[in-house]
């Protein structure tokens, strides 16, 4: 580890990105000869910098104070490199956070984030093991620690979950993983809020003992404003700028201050003086400060939101203004001209170094984890498993099968109804009601539900009503007819045809049943006739059709939707539910702020992408094995191809599927922005791919878009294979490997491109 210099630097135009008059060079050299003459530090100046000044050096305790949402949080995110400035320099431990060898974000730093940001499900042992190991520590420096954190922070046995402590507690825990690898430079934010007075105490003895002989270096903020004169050096913050930094006490006697809350108190209002409307209270509290020669310098116009004293700091009161002036607040100037910036201190690098890109150590340390958590959860792990395989398992009992028991009203003019009933004569040429031999016939063979009704307007009555799905209407003469066809050929009658017609009447609303119910009565009368030709003794082939339909080259002779969707759906379950996992873990720990402080000790988003591959591909692997044997094995879809083209191009889809999920977790900010983008690139997906219907009947135009999504040619090249028991020397296979494939290094690329960049 490179050492670093004795100082920790910040320079920034302007912390809130907002235009602002720099103060004068000769009032920051004041902090340049303070720094100097407190602590010693001689060979590393303080940084220059315009509207936002701030120095730590090293070995002291640096309180950094100021009321919610001005800035304290989003500052110490810049200076651990996990956000940009707009402008301005920061300089931490000899180098530009983020810089190679810097260590920052690294080891070098401990940083304790204002959330919990630990994993509920670990125990308090592993919790530590974690956040040592990123840190580069063994299992014995880790063990050797462990009980005397415990005990310090007064924590309950290590075994204990950490979701199973009281929330002072766990904010322990937090603070414990941040000291376990006594990092150079120690960020904590608000440590002590929920802690008893006793342990805040204990927990400010231990920072002055680390800082002692300049070891460590403390940045604190809390809510506490008067527990931070234990600090050597504290910063006063409002609204992105500093009001003041100097040492607590000389604070307090320079401002004839009672307390460090009276010293931001006055200060505020100092600030605020430049404004033209000043309410009643305001005017009587500022009447009554006495305010230094040279405390005030005039540096830019105030904006409305400082103006207000709020937040840990005492009572609200309104001092919001459209105009007016903001000033800074600094002791008299010296005249001393402060130093540029040290330059950067670049670590050693090899040739083998860029070609590293990921350390191995981490990958062990993230893999464990993600391992861990799923063990930890095993009843979600199992719905996780489990969902997929129940999707299966409705889509093959549901899709693609003929619709039963479907109803349809009859009126047959053959009968007396409802006197007479339909004498059944199968073997009888010579029968006299024909139409019913033929709708016994239907009904038995294709279980239709026959309901009779003596006219027509009864049976179009319940059609229109929704309780048949069609009318048939027998002509009187239906059997004579029908003969008179038979026996004159061409010479028949121009009656004998009309009344050897069976009039259908559909209700086509729901067009999959219509087509259904025309399949079933056209099928039936054709082998129904057939049986009747032969009782006749007459050629059945009379009654077909001048085609005939040999055995299929590729499928069976009575194919049904099932099949043809299988490939389709078997890769949208695999794909999406990948979505839903990846995404789902890596927004869990962001939200929770695991990610980020992950981030901060030294794991890369490239380490957290792959080690996430690696982990949920297994989930992924299992999940695919189970809907395919699901699919293939026990629903017996059609499988007249290789097996193991078949599982490979499922897990390839598996795989797209979490490097998408990874784009989403990486895109979104939460699990609701999460949620609308799956479910907006669900349906695109699966009613372009041609999943549930030929891309050939698509436009031209949409054909271009639905060939390069990502399960368009891996959902052909998988019917192939499964329908047509093609390989891989197929193009029509392969481009499916290819094409998948080629998304999976695209939605990789993004995701380390955006985890990389979006820093905030």
């Amino acid at each position: 580890m490179p050492e670093g210099p004795t100082d920790l630097e910040l320079r920034r135009r302007n912390f809130k990105g907002q235009q602002s008059t720099v103060q004068s060079r000769r009032q920051q050299a004041v902090c340049v000869r303070r720094a100097y003459k407190r602590y010693g530090t001689k060979s590393n100046p303080c940084v220059i910098l315009d509207g936002l000044n701030m120095t730590v050096p090293k070995g002291c305790i640096y309180g950094l104070l100021g009321a919610s949402g001005c800035g304290k949080t989003t500052l110490l995110n810049c200076i651990v490199g996990r956000k940009r400035l707009n402008s301005g320099e920061i300089w931490v431990l000899g180098g530009t956070p983020g810089s190679r060898g810097s260590g920052v974000p690294g080891p070098r730093v401990g940083y304790m984030p204002q959330e919990i940001a630990l994993y509920g499900e670990f125990t308090i042992r592993e919790t530590f093991k974690y956040f040592g190991w990123i840190s580069g520590m063994t299992t014995e420096q880790i063990e050797a620690k462990i009980d005397f954190l415990i005990n310090f922070l007064m924590l309950p046995d290590a075994d204990k979950q950490v979701k199973n402590l009281s929330g002072g507690q766990q904010r322990r825990v937090s603070l414990a993983a941040t000291l376990i690898h006594e990092p150079e430079l120690l960020i904590l934010d608000e440590p002590t809020v929920g802690v008893d007075p006793l342990l805040r105490q204990s927990i400010w003895n231990h920072l002055v003992e680390i800082t002692k002989h300049g070891r460590t270096t403390v940045i604190i903020t809390t809510h506490y404003i008067d527990e931070t004169r234990q600090a050597h050096l504290i910063g006063l913050m409002r609204g992105g700028y500093f009001l003041a930094e100097e040492s607590p006490e000389r604070l307090i006697s320079h401002y004839g201050a009672d307390s460090l809350e009276d010293v931001f108190l006055k200060l505020s209002v100092i600030q605020n003086m430049g404004k033209k409307r000043r309410s009643s209270i305001l005017q009587s509290v500022t009447d009554s400060i006495h305010v230094p020669v040279g405390a005030v310098n005039e540096a830019a116009v105030l904006d409305d939101e400082v103006g207000e004293i709020s937040g840990e700091f005492g009572d609200n009161i309104s001092m919001s203004s459209r105009s007016g002036k903001r000033v800074s607040i600094a002791p008299e100037p010296a005249e001393t001209i402060p130093p540029e910036l040290p330059p950067e201190e670049e670590a050693e690098t090899h040739f083998t170094d860029y070609l590293k890109v990921v350390k191995l150590d981490h990958m062990k340390t993230l893999i464990w984890k993600n391992f861990l958590w799923m063990w930890r959860n095993i009843p979600m792990m199992a719905f996780i498993i489990g969902l997929p395989v129940m999707q299966t398992i409705l889509f093959c009992m549901t899709i693609g099968h003929d619709p039963k028991n479907i109803k349809l009203s009859v009126v047959n003019k053959e009968i007396n109804y409802p006197k007479e009933h339909c004498q059944i004569h199968y073997n009888d040429c010579n029968a006299t009601a024909l139409s019913c031999n033929y709708l016994d016939y239907v009904t038995k063979n294709y279980s239709l539900i026959l309901q009779y009704y003596a006219t027509e307007d009864e049976a179009r009555e319940t059609v229109e009503r929704g309780k048949s799905w069609g009318m048939l209407v027998v002509p009187e003469n239906f059997s004579d007819s029908l003969r008179s066809r038979l026996d004159n050929g061409r010479d028949v009658p121009e009656w004998d045809l009309a009344n050897s017609v069976i009039d259908v009447y559909a209700d086509k609303s729901n067009e999959n049943i219509a087509t259904y119910l025309t399949r079933d009565l056209i099928f039936g009368f054709h082998g129904y006739f057939s049986s009747f030709l032969s009782t006749c003794d007459i050629d059945p082939k009379i009654a077909g059709l001048p085609l005939r339909w040999e055995r299929p080259i590729y499928g069976v002779g009575e194919p049904d939707f099932t099949d043809f969707a299988a490939p389709g759906v078997v890769l949208t379950i695999i794909f999406f539910m990948a979505v839903a996992l990846t995404s789902g873990a890596l927004l869990l720990e962001r939200n929770e702020g695991i990610l980020e402080r992950s981030l901060v000790n030294g794991i890369t988003g490239t380490e957290i992408l792959f080690s996430q591959v690696i982990t949920q591909f297994v989930i992924m692997l299992f999940q695919t094995t189970m809907v395919t044997v699901v699919a293939f094995v026990l629903f017996q879809l059609t499988q007249n191809g290789n097996w193991v083209a078949l599982l490979g191009l499922a897990t390839l889809g598996g795989v797209c599927g979490m490097c998408f999920g990874f784009v989403v977790s990486c895109v979104c900010d939460t699990e609701r922005t999460a949620t609308y983008l799956a479910l907006g690139s669900f349906l695109p997906i699966v009613m372009l791919c041609g999943i549930i219907w030929p891309i050939e009947s698509m436009s031209e135009y949409l054909k271009w878009i639905a060939n390069v999504l990502p399960l368009t040619q891996a959902t052909e090249s998988l019917r192939c294979i499964i329908a047509r028991g093609w390989g891989m020397t197929v193009p029509s296979v392969y481009y499916g490997f290819i094409s998948i494939t080629i998304w999976i290094f695209i939605f990789l690329t993004i995701s380390i491109l955006v985890l990389k960049f979006k820093k905030g």
